[in-house]
């Protein structure tokens, strides 16, 4: 038998010898342990260490390491692997793991762009079982669920989201629930129905009301919002605004004591200058003193030369707009004070006679570059201008402490803090037309554009805006010259509302028509235009000259009835005053658009106007974008800063994006029983 071995310590204790070597051992030849897979917490380390961990785990535990690789993979855009992971899940899971599991697919979905699929996942999960960090997650992925688009349920996400960030993410979600809340329309506002007990909800839609009310002025709706606050102290945007707010209240009004016009004094261009700078100079020196109405007055354009002589039966004949259609027009306020929306617009009332310096400097005898230096060094503190493309090109390129509101904008647009574009760009009016087309209901539009780039531009802009309203594809059908157009007409064609899908994936960035370098809504001139979409198409939208829709909408007539309950739309470039009663009743039932100047807001000044300019409405329009040019110097650091805000100017509600540059949402016409109607 073995004996005993004993070992004594300086402490006089003895331990067995075999014990202490299996301690000794256990000590030296441990492993470190795996840790514990939290699959409810923040998954904030690689995809390779979750998959490291799930290879070593065992089977209780490795779903969850796989859970937590399947979100990592996610986070670094590696979706296929993701997706790959996430079908290799075991059948069997616990309560736990199958939450989990679905709220990871719904955020892998959202990643791939399947959001329709995302929300049913959502919809379906028990927010009450899970953690705050899951919940943080599932109210983000409701947000993007959504795609930017504003409701009722996704506001709620943002709120009940806020306590469940740390700092830095609160403030975003006060940012991401404050953008959420001004897309929505008067509309919406009027038909959401909140719960009792949504304080939060109602502080918030409060506040949208009091900047809605004062955003006009700064001061006013300093003291709305401290007043805000002592009525919703718990509110997150009482502890910190949100940034868009938060500049409305410090922005700082650009000055315009003296202003550097950059124009081309010589060339072609020159005319198109001229009209720019007498519209310019009048809104300077008061002569444009008033609103634009939301709704045309009824106006009466001087007599044209070469078309009918108005007479009492005929209010029309020089394309004034008449309230005395075959249906009732509602009476147009004489200073709209709100958009289509419902939203309180900025009236135009720039001072009787600005004492502003103005110097014009001629862009066609000196660099831009070397013009600016000397309009800086000249003491401007503001710019308007330049006008032709290819110096509003060279403004990104370079660079100048002043600000700048270029007449013109670049293929694609760069943000700079000091620079706002102004253009009277048909991509805009397309945009414009989308949104009111959509707004009347229709869902599958045709565009009928000239053949070649013209064409190609607007019918991109209408898609474009036409899919971001929620729409789906548009089709575009060309046309050539007028002379194509009558040999149609005599063969017995009609137009077939057939088409090509436009392909809006790689739209560049919407440019204008460019005329001697100078970018602006072509004028009249033959070109043709007809186009056709195939399946159920309920509305057409015209890119035509008044003598091609002349032959254009017989022939729409001819090939579907002119019953057929299609709804017909046409761009400003088919308005000319001076259609006679024929062309009008010819024309009936169909609605363009045109700048408020020209559809009747100020019946003298456009009888002034186009006096001046011997009836072109092309140079009319342009005096009117000189007007506007103005008002927007004025409001430089408004329409920089401030989103949302808007003017009514001569040429539309103008307001701007991101990146400033400015839009015009247009009044709406139509040829009704013989005469022009406004749209209500």
């Amino acid at each position: 038998m073995l004996s005993s071995l004993i070992v004594r310590t300086k402490s006089g204790r003895i331990i067995p010898v075999v014990l202490a070597a299996m301690l000794m051992a256990a000590c030296s030849g441990q492993a470190p342990q795996t840790p514990a897979a939290n699959i409810q917490a923040e998954a904030t380390a690689s995809s390779e260490y979750y998959l490291q961990q799930m290879q070593q785990s065992s089977d209780d535990n490795k779903a969850d390491w796989q859970l937590l690789a399947i979100r990592s993979l996610i986070r670094e855009g590696k979706l296929p692997q993701a997706a790959e992971l996430l079908g290799k899940l075991p059948q069997e899971l616990t309560d736990v793991q199958r939450q989990e599991q679905q709220l990871v697919s719904a955020e892998l979905s959202i990643a791939q762009k399947n959001t329709p699929n995302a929300s049913a996942i959502l919809a379906k999960l028990n927010v009450d079982s899970l953690s705050n960090s899951q919940k943080a997650r599932y109210y983000q992925a409701v947000i993007d669920a959504s795609q930017g688009k504003a409701s009722l349920p996704v506001i709620r996400a943002y709120i009940a989201q806020e306590p469940l960030l740390n700092d830095k993410q609160r403030l975003q979600n006060i940012n991401g629930t404050w953008a959420a809340l001004t897309q929505l329309t008067q509309a919406d506002l009027n038909s959401l129905v909140i719960n009792a007990d949504e304080n939060i909800l109602q502080g918030w839609l409060d506040l949208l009301r009091l900047y809605q009310d004062n955003k006009q002025d700064p001061s006013l709706l300093k003291a709305a919002i401290k007043d805000w606050q002592t009525r919703y102290p718990n509110n997150p945007a009482s502890k910190v605004l949100p940034t868009a707010l938060d500049n409305v209240l410090n922005f700082k009004q650009a000055s315009t004591s003296s202003v550097a016009l950059l124009l081309p004094l010589n060339g072609q261009a020159q005319v198109f200058a001229n009209a720019i700078q007498a519209g310019f100079n009048a809104a300077k020196n008061g002569v444009i003193t008033q609103s634009a109405p939301s709704q045309p007055q009824p106006a009466a354009a001087p007599d044209d030369a070469n078309a009918a002589q108005p007479t009492s039966t005929d209010p029309n004949a020089n394309g004034a707009v008449s309230t005395s259609g075959a249906a009732p027009v509602a009476e147009a306020t004489p200073a709209a004070q709100t958009d289509a929306d419902g939203m309180p617009v900025a009236p135009i009332v720039p001072p009787s006679a600005s004492n502003a310096q103005i110097k014009v400097y001629d862009t066609s005898s000196q660099p831009l570059p070397a013009l600016l230096a000397q309009a800086k060094q000249d003491g401007a503190t503001l710019v308007v201008g330049p006008l032709l493309k290819e110096n509003v090109d060279q403004l990104s390129a370079g660079s100048t402490p002043l600000n700048v509101l270029a007449l013109n904008q670049p293929e694609q647009v760069q943000n700079n803090p000091n620079i706002c574009y102004f253009a009277l760009s048909p991509e805009n009016e397309a945009r414009d037309a989308a949104k009111h087309i959509w707004e009347q209901g229709k869902r599958t539009p045709l565009i009928l554009t000239p053949r070649g780039s013209l064409g190609d531009r607007v019918a991109k802009a209408f898609a474009q805006e036409w899919q971001q309203l929620g729409g789906s594809t548009v089709l575009q059908q060309g046309f050539g010259s007028t002379g194509e157009l009558r040999q149609s007409i005599n063969g017995g064609t009609g137009i077939r509302m057939t088409g090509q899908p436009v392909m809006v994936a790689s739209a560049s960035q919407p440019q204008s028509v460019t005329i001697a370098g100078l970018t602006i809504p072509a004028p009249p001139a033959d070109a043709g235009a007809v186009s056709t979409s195939s399946g159920k198409v309920d509305a057409v939208y015209i890119i035509a000259t008044p003598a091609e829709l002349t032959l254009i909408k017989p022939m729409i007539d001819l090939a579907n009835g002119s019953h057929s309950g299609l709804g017909l739309y046409a761009s400003s470039r088919s308005y000319q005053a001076g259609s006679g009663p024929d062309f009008r009743l010819e024309m009936d039932g169909l609605q363009f658009s045109d700048i408020p100047l020209l559809a009747g807001s100020n019946p003298a000044l456009l009888q002034q106007a186009a006096a001046q300019f011997k009836n072109d409405y092309s140079l009319v329009r342009l005096y009117a974008m000189g007007a506007d040019a103005w008002v927007l110097a004025n409001h430089f650091s408004q329409m920089r800063q401030i989103g949302g805000f808007q003017l009514n100017g001569s040429t539309g509600v103008l307001s701007a994006d991101s990146n400033c540059v400015i839009n015009r949402k247009l009044p709406w016409l139509q040829y009704r029983a013989g005469s022009i109607v406004p749209m209500q």
